[in-house]
């Protein structure tokens, strides 16, 4: 008997963490997370984020790695697998066209954008879905979710996955450490991005470096194929944002 009163009692408190909309509390999402807390459970977390905000479908990405080829900048998703590999170019092409400032102007901010027409949905799905940009340490990151048509995400509870999505990202392994991209910057490249930070011209830097004006602009031109900058400025912005100078 004092094992059904329990078990009434726990059933009615977690009805009590769900609201009127289907939605469960932050008080019991956090719990929640906190006893999922591990990389073993992420795809789980993100189940539970994508949720909280009414979502249908995740896609967590590595956005310092979604230019490589293949589709190793995904950490874990269930968006339908030809929609992640048509999209995989579109988003690679978005994010080389943003720069650093943007970038930086982006994090924790919901966007959303279009899915292009040529892509053929599951039924209820909408063609738009919302991107959350965090960083954890050194490595950014996206969550992007697709929801059912006529679904409105909550910008209060966006805002409350933005920042648990980070938490849940973090367990990653090695999200602190370097990736090889990271960046493969040779000490020469390193010494180049240095003094262009300083506010040194080519000519100048090779005047230092004791090597030839092209050959720096060559050092520098791989700087910025590393680092997915278009301009010295963004690249700098990049060094300092990433304490490489």
């Amino acid at each position: 008997m004092e094992l059904s009163g329990m078990d009434v009692s726990a059933q009615g408190r977690s009805l009590q963490e769900i609201d009127h909309t289907g939605i469960m509390s932050r008080d019991e999402l956090v719990r929640r997370l906190s006893a999922l807390a591990g990389s073993e459970n992420l795809q789980v977390i993100m189940r539970l984020l994508a949720d909280h905000v009414g979502a249908s479908h995740f896609l967590l990405a590595r956005y310092d790695l979604i230019q490589e080829q293949g589709l190793d900048f995904i950490v874990t998703s269930n968006w339908p697998f030809d929609l992640v590999r048509r999209l995989g170019s579109e988003l690679a092409s978005g994010y080389a066209r943003s720069t650093e400032l943007e970038k930086c102007f982006s994090v924790l901010t919901p966007s959303f954008s279009l899915l292009p027409e040529e892509i053929v949905l599951p039924d209820k799905l909408s063609r738009q879905y919302c991107a959350l940009t965090f960083s954890v340490g050194r490595t950014r990151f996206s969550l992007m979710l697709l929801f059912s048509e006529g679904t409105i995400l909550s910008q209060e509870h966006l805002k409350e996955v933005g920042l648990l999505a980070a938490y849940g990202a973090s367990f990653v392994e090695s999200v602190e450490s370097r990736t090889e991209r990271d960046f493969e910057l040779t000490e020469r490249e390193l010494e180049c991005l240095f003094w262009i930070a300083e506010g040194k011209t080519s000519d100048e830097i090779a005047v230092i470096l004791g090597i030839s004006r092209n050959t720096i602009n060559n050092y520098i031109t791989s700087v910025m194929r590393k680092t997915a900058t278009k301009t010295r400025s963004e690249a700098i912005a990049y060094a300092v944002r990433n304490n490489l100078v």
